[in-house]
């Protein structure tokens, strides 16, 4: 039962990254750093106090009260965290969205879930999983081989992708008509999508720094319950201080585009809906910031290793792929693209499969 909320929770998180964007497609006017940095305020600033206020007594003590090198380096991880997805977009603009989008997310899941267990061999960690562990027991090996079919799930949604721009390159529009209009650069493409995977990854690092702070939070909620076990939202009091690296970095770029581009007259346009625009924008930000908030539920059932890392970035990737279908952004291709990427979608789901029994032996 445990491991059935823990998938649950994390499909739940997947869900809302893999559709928070689509709020922003209804802001008009403005340009892409008002609305990015204004829902960014409600995914980084304002929204994860407000879930630690709601869930844990005295948040902000346990945060004042954590050492200096816990604090620093949980932060350190988020800023660069940030610099992880900002190079995102330049990575889908250079290689386009399937193919930038499966090799940065790819990249991404493998050492965001394998990095923390290695270190763990040379740390050990009472508690926690290592990757000695995993190639030695039959639900280690059985997480391990979920993560290679999800990794070749993506790559044959990212082959799907390739179909699918070679077409639109042909003809030159979109299914919808709009011109399209090539920036393809492999080599620097492949750079950024590289840097951007290894530091999107730092997320899950940051997280095991900030997890002594995770603890106090779960150890305070088990004596006021006078039981043991794991407090669902433990890893809320780390999201406020992870968040506010990755608001740091996000902040600095899009003023800078503010001023690059004169567009601070953007969040006082009355000639565009302002109240719309930044509802959406509160929606979209606010929408971001559940996918952690439910992963940090789903974690506290599976255990903070590299299942739950694997499962998230499954599911963001199954979800983001069904979005693409249901708003028909695969309209007009041909039959084998289409199937190409019902395929690649296919696999992940089966590599959800896979993981969570992998969980279930652990378990």
């Amino acid at each position: 039962m445990q491991v059935i909320l823990g998938v649950l929770f994390h499909f739940i998180g997947g869900f809302a990254s893999g559709s928070f964007y689509i709020p922003f497609k209804k802001v008009k006017g403005w340009h892409w750093e008002s609305y990015w940095i204004i829902g960014g305020l409600f995914s980084w600033l304002i929204v994860p106090p407000l879930a630690a206020y709601l869930t844990i007594p005295d948040f902000t003590e346990i945060i004042s009260g954590s050492g200096g090198a816990v604090l620093g380096y949980t932060f350190l991880f988020g800023v660069l965290w940030g610099i992880g997805g900002l190079t995102y977009g330049l990575g889908v603009r250079y290689l386009g969205v399937s193919l930038g989008s499966s090799i940065i997310l790819g990249l991404c899941m493998v050492f965001g879930a394998l990095i923390p267990a290695i270190y763990y061999d040379f740390n050990v960690v009472e508690g926690k999983d290592t990757f000695s562990m995993m190639i030695g027991s039959d639900w280690g090996r059985t997480i391990i081989i979920g993560l290679l079919i999800c990794v070749a799930g993506i790559m044959v949604s990212g082959k799907a992708g390739m179909l699918k721009e070679k077409e639109l390159q042909a003809t030159g529009t979109d299914p919808h008509g709009v011109s399209v209009k090539s920036e393809y650069k492999f080599g620097l493409g492949m750079l950024v999508s590289v840097i951007s995977g290894v530091l999107s990854a730092c997320f899950n690092f940051g997280l095991e720094a900030g997890q002594s702070m995770a603890n106090v939070a779960n150890a305070v909620w088990v004596a006021s319950h006078a039981g043991e076990g794991e407090f669902l939202y433990r890893n809320n009091v780390v999201y406020v201080v992870l968040l506010w690296g990755g608001l740091t970095t996000n902040l600095i770029w899009c003023l800078i585009l503010n001023i690059r581009n004169k567009s601070f007259g953007d969040y006082t346009d009355r000639s565009t809906p302002l109240v719309k625009n930044y509802l959406f924008s509160a929606i979209a930000g606010t929408t971001w910031f559940l996918q952690f908030f439910f992963y940090g539920m789903g974690e506290s059932k599976l255990g903070n290793g590299p299942s739950s890392w694997i499962l998230h970035m499954a599911f963001i990737i199954l979800v983001a792929n069904v979005w693409g279908l249901l708003l028909k952004e695969w309209q007009g291709v041909r039959a084998k693209t289409t199937r190409t990427i019902i395929a690649g979608i296919a696999i992940i789901i089966l590599s959800v499969l896979v993981v969570g029994y992998g969980n279930g032996l652990h378990q």
